[in-house]
C-alpha cells in the first residue's frame, strides 16, 4: 500500500508539468512520423547524365528505360563526348552514363553498345545501389529482346525476396526507430528523477518515511515504466496506420519483449540518476549513452559489419535485442522459439543492470 501511493506520487508529479505532457505523448508521434520519412534506405530519384554516343537501336531503347524509370533524375543526354570526371566534380550528377557503338570482335559485329557508368562514390551506399539499378535495367532489356529474337540465356536466376517482398525501408526502419524513441524517452526521464529530487531537498522526506529504499527504487521505476509502455503502443499504431507497416507476428509477444527489456533501460536510467550529482550530469550521460546505444543497435547498419573487437560491447547493449526481436514479429512473424535466446540475453542484461543500480541506490541514500 505504501509503495501505491509512491507510485501515485510520481504520477501526480509527472502530470503536474504541463509543459512535460506534449513531450510525454505529442513529440514521440511527431519523431516518428518525421524520422519515418527522412530515416530511409530506399534510392530513388538519383540525378543522371547520359552520354548516347551511338547510333545503335538498343542504345536508344536502354536510355529510354533509363529515362523513363522514377528511379532515376535524367538532368542532360547529350550526343557530344564530354569528360565524365569532370561533370561529377560539378556535382549536379551523380553518375555519367556513357553509351557508345560496339568494337567489332572476331570479325562480327555485337548488337548492343558498350555502356560506361561512372559513379559519384562518395555516397559509398547509393553508389552501389545505383550500379544495381543500371545492371538491372541493362540486364532486363537484354533479356526480353534475345527473348523477341527467339534466344534465351544459357543461364536464368530468379530472386525470391521473403518478409518484405516490396523492399520498402519504412517496414525495416520503422519498428527499430520505435525502440530507439522508447529507449530515448525512458532513460531520459529516469536519469534526472533522483537527481531532482536530491535538486529539490525531497529526497529527505522518502528517506524518513516508512518506504524501504527497494520500494523506492520500485516506486520510481513503475510510473515511467507504464509511460514508457504508452509511448511504445502510441509509437506502434503510428508505423502500422499511418506508414501501413504490416504485423505477421503476435503483438503479444511484442508485449512480452517490452516488459523484459524495459526494466533493464529503467535501471540502467536510474544507475546514471545515483551517479550523477546535478540534472545537467545526468542528461550528458544520458546523451552520451543513447549515441553509443543507437550506433550499436543494428538500426542502421547490421551487427556483423561491425569491427569484430567494438562487438562485444553490442553484446551487452539491450536495445540492439529490443531492435532485432520487434522486426522478426513485425517481419517474419516470428514467435517466442525463434527470438528467445535473445530474450534471454536481455534478461541477463536486465538482471545484472537492476543488481547495479539498487547496491549503488542503497550507496546513494546513504550519503
Amino acid at each position: 500500500m505504501r509503495l501505491f501511493y509512491l507510485v501515485k506520487k510520481e504520477f501526480i508529479e509527472t502530470f503536474r508539468q504541463k509543459e512535460m505532457l506534449p513531450l510525454i505523448f505529442i513529440a514521440p508521434i511527431l519523431q516518428i512520423i518525421i524520422l519515418g520519412y527522412v530515416v530511409t534506405t530506399d534510392i530513388k530519384n538519383i540525378p543522371v547524365e547520359i552520354i548516347n554516343l551511338s547510333k545503335n537501336r538498343a542504345s536508344f531503347e536502354i536510355v529510354q528505360r533509363i529515362t523513363s524509370s522514377p528511379l532515376f533524375n535524367v538532368k542532360n543526354i547529350s550526343n557530344q563526348d564530354k569528360d565524365a570526371l569532370d561533370t561529377l566534380k560539378r556535382g549536379r550528377v551523380k553518375a555519367v552514363i556513357r553509351l557508345q557503338d560496339p568494337r567489332p570482335k572476331a570479325g562480327k559485329a555485337l548488337n548492343y553498345p558498350e555502356i560506361q557508368v561512372s559513379m559519384d562514390g562518395i555516397d559509398s551506399n547509393t553508389s552501389a545501389i545505383a550500379a544495381g539499378y543500371f545492371n538491372g535495367i541493362i540486364k532486363k532489356y537484354i533479356l526480353e529482346d534475345l527473348a523477341r529474337k527467339g534466344r534465351q540465356m544459357p543461364v536464368d536466376t530468379h530472386t525470391q525476396i521473403r518478409f518484405n517482398p516490396e523492399l520498402k525501408s519504412i517496414n525495416y526502419m520503422g519498428p527499430g526507430i520505435v525502440a530507439l524513441l522508447l529507449t530515448i524517452s525512458t532513460v531520459f526521464f529516469t536519469s534526472v528523477s533522483l537527481v531532482r529530487e536530491k535538486e529539490q531537498q525531497t529526497m529527505d522526506t522518502l528517506l524518513i518515511s516508512r518506504l524501504t529504499p527497494v520500494e523506492i527504487y520500485i516506486g520510481k521505476a513503475i510510473p515511467l515504466a507504464v509511460l514508457g509502455l504508452v509511448q511504445a503502443s502510441l509509437g506502434m499504431a503510428v508505423v502500422m496506420l499511418w506508414f501501413k507497416t504490416p504485423v505477421r507476428g503476435n503483438l503479444l509477444y511484442l508485449l512480452l519483449s517490452a516488459l523484459v527489456f524495459l526494466p533493464a533501460i529503467l535501471s540502467y536510467g536510474l544507475l546514471i540518476s545515483t551517479l550523477a550529482s546535478t540534472q545537467q550530469q545526468a542528461l550528458f550521460f544520458s546523451w552520451f549513452s543513447m549515441i553509443t546505444f543507437m550506433l550499436l543497435s543494428g538500426l542502421f547498419t547490421p551487427i556483423e559489419n561491425i569491427h569484430p573487437a567494438i562487438r562485444p560491447l553490442a553484446d551487452i547493449n539491450p536495445v540492439r535485442y529490443l531492435i532485432k526481436i520487434i522486426r522478426e514479429i513485425f517481419l517474419k512473424g516470428n514467435g517466442v522459439e525463434y527470438f528467445y535466446r535473445d530474450l534471454l540475453a536481455l534478461a541477463m542484461i536486465a538482471i545484472t543492470v537492476i543488481t547495479l543500480s539498487i547496491l549503488n541506490f542503497k550507496r546513494f541514500i546513504s550519503r
